[in-house]
């Protein structure tokens, strides 16, 4: 695949074990861009993404919402991809979002860890669970036909744009579907891998309490804009 005006965007708390392996498996030569967004990280990450030739930017306002919209704005490129920090997503796979946008037949592209997938054990029940309700939710109330709501996705620069995003925690990715569904704008999903995390614990799935919070402010968002 030849050099594609996009920007690869990467959200990261504490992951200084995970972001230089990640980033030695991330294609720089197809990509105007590679940000790492150190989001109030304590462990030296930042320096560990700059020194792997990472575009650092600082967000301290912790918040996954934050480092997205802290990465878009420092992006100069067409189409953005986000992918999480904790290498459970595979960088070279990100070909199979971005060549949809060179035959202009999507807005909005979702990697589907569930259409690839999950092995066993990579992913806790109860975070599955809550994965999957959503995405059920999203489908009656938007006329979507998703199986995930992962992380890893691309769409337009123009388009994130346009959505004037409000949600700056655990909420932004689904806030960003169903902005773009009521827009009446194409969304695809295309299936990716899915695998341990490199080291260290999810702040979400990792704990109970933490995919409930997350639960509650995505169901929250999900019902505030199908009024």
């Amino acid at each position: 695949m030849k050099l594609v005006d996009a920007a690869l965007i990467i959200p990261a708390l504490d992951e200084a074990e995970s972001i230089g392996p990640l980033l030695s498996e991330t294609p720089f030569h197809l990509l105007r861009q590679v940000i790492v967004v150190d989001n109030g990280s304590t462990d030296g990450t930042g320096e560990l993404a700059a020194k792997a030739g990472a575009q650092v930017v600082r967000e301290e306002r912790q918040g996954y919402g934050y480092a997205c919209a802290a990465g878009a704005a420092a992006s100069e490129a067409k189409i953005l991809v986000f992918m999480d920090a904790d290498g459970s997503f595979v960088p070279a796979e990100l070909s199979r979002l971005l060549v949809l946008f060179e035959k202009s037949e999507v807005d909005l592209v979702l990697g589907s860890r569930l259409l690839a997938g999950i092995p066993r054990g990579t992913m806790p029940t109860h975070q599955l669970f809550g994965n999957r309700l959503i995405a059920w939710m999203l489908n009656r109330l938007y006329g979507l036909h998703l199986t995930d709501l992962g992380p890893f996705r691309a769409l337009s620069h123009d388009l994130l744009d346009s959505l004037d995003m409000k949600e700056l925690t655990y909420g932004w990715t689904v806030e960003m579907m169903v902005k773009v569904a009521r827009q009446g704008k194409r969304i695809v999903e295309v299936p990716v891998s899915y695998r341990s995390r490199f080291a260290g614990k999810s702040k979400i799935g990792g704990t109970i309490r933490g995919t409930i919070l997350a639960t509650y402010r995505i169901f929250s968002v999900v019902f505030r804009y199908a009024i």
